[in-house]
């Protein structure tokens, strides 16, 4: 993978403060390759820890800020600042901070899910068509070079016409009350306040919908759920089970846990077709297996000029979640910048974080009332 890193992205970005846990990797993840570079943060609404992050981060005395709206305003107005805003905050701010940036003329790329609920994302479409400018979300195992290559493979019918699709992401670390431990990442989580309408679903449940979609080539159109909260005292839903129909009736299965106890983060998609079958897994990201019929199979790895999607790294050398979250950051720079190389629909923006809230507030709404099959859009 070569770029071109003369001209940078210049970008503010706003949350992932000290002992944040995804600040960091967004961090790591925009500086990566050189296209994209970090100039300003608002870290945290704490003076000291807002202090403490721009000094982690290399960052001028005067392009830390304690409040995000001020670090908009006073970086758009620079001659040398910010041209684009990262959002890495719990889901309530979401909307208010990619608002504030595209209005101050600021391209913006955000942590999933695109807001809290559905209605303030129908606000930002509104706002992102209006502007202009690029929205991206960071749905990570979208820039793995495996699933990129599957993609392409779908598209390009290797499998034949896909029959089914299912993904499962299972995680245990919320299947005891961390949140009451002073586990500030379980907190906000669980909190509606914060979270919004989704538990699991919106906080995991999300990635598996976007990437079932993203690989499949298929939308879902309807589903019936079954979302559940394990843990006592929980109010947002901690596991969730749906059968879902594609587009044209084909059948799809979902199911997301973050009570599994003693799993990790073990997501994993298979796609069905009528001449083979795609298999992938997070745990071995570098891997695809292609299944075929008569009891053949190949496994694919990364690295290799034939696989589709950028690799920095010769083969058998594995890149992981850090490098596809830079994969999303190098297209979002090729699209503020107009790289023609930047594949179409390859970078998840509006019409993604849209579906993905859809999604959730259906969902929660159909399980509660136990409505059966659910059309997700009305």
């Amino acid at each position: 993978m070569v770029f071109e890193t003369s001209n940078p992205v210049r970008i503010a970005m706003v949350g992932g403060g000290p002992a944040a846990f995804i600040g960091p990797i967004h961090r790591m993840a925009a500086q990566l390759d050189g296209r994209t570079r970090i100039v300003a943060g608002a870290f945290s609404s704490d003076p000291e820890r807002a202090e403490e992050g721009a000094r982690v981060c290399g960052l001028a005395e005067d392009r830390g800020y304690a409040d995000w709206r001020t670090m908009i305003a006073r970086e758009a107005a620079r001659p040398d600042g910010a041209e684009a805003v990262a959002i890495v905050t719990p889901n309530h701010l979401h909307l208010p901070v990619a608002l504030a940036a595209l209005e101050a003329g600021l391209h913006v790329i955000s942590d999933k899910p695109a807001t809290a609920t559905l209605g303030e994302a129908l606000q930002l479409r509104e706002a992102v068509e209006r502007s202009g400018l690029v929205y991206a979300l960071t749905y990570t195992y979208t820039g793995y070079q495996m699933i990129r290559h599957a993609r392409a493979m779908v598209k390009a019918g290797a499998i034949g016409d896909v029959r089914k699709c299912s993904v499962r992401y299972a995680q245990g670390w919320l299947s005891e009350p961390v949140e009451h431990s002073g586990n500030r990442q379980a907190a906000w989580r669980v909190d509606p306040e914060q979270a919004g309408a989704g538990g699991c679903i919106g906080d995991i449940g999300v990635h598996a919908f976007n990437l079932l979609e993203f690989v499949g080539g298929l939308e879902v159109e309807s589903f019936v759920a079954d979302l559940a909260s394990l843990v006592p005292g929980r109010e947002l839903d901690d596991d969730c089970n749906m059968l879902l129909r594609l587009t044209g009736g084909r059948p799809g299965v979902l199911t997301a846990s973050q009570i599994a106890t003693g799993e990790r983060n073990d997501l994993e998609l298979h796609v069905h077709g009528s001449k083979g079958s795609l298999a992938w897994r997070h745990e071995d990201p570098a891997c695809l297996a292609v299944l075929w019929p008569g009891g053949r199979s190949e496994t694919l790895r990364g690295g290799s000029p034939e696989i589709d999607g950028p690799s920095r790294l010769p083969t058998g050398h594995p890149e992981g979640f850090i490098e596809a979250f830079a994969n999303i950051y190098a297209d979002f720079a090729g699209a503020i910048r107009g790289d023609p190389d930047v594949i179409d629909g390859i970078l998840p923006g509006i019409r993604a974080g849209v579906r993905s809230m859809q999604f959730v507030e259906r969902a929660v709404s159909a399980s509660k009332s136990r409505a059966g099959w659910t059309r997700l859009e009305e």
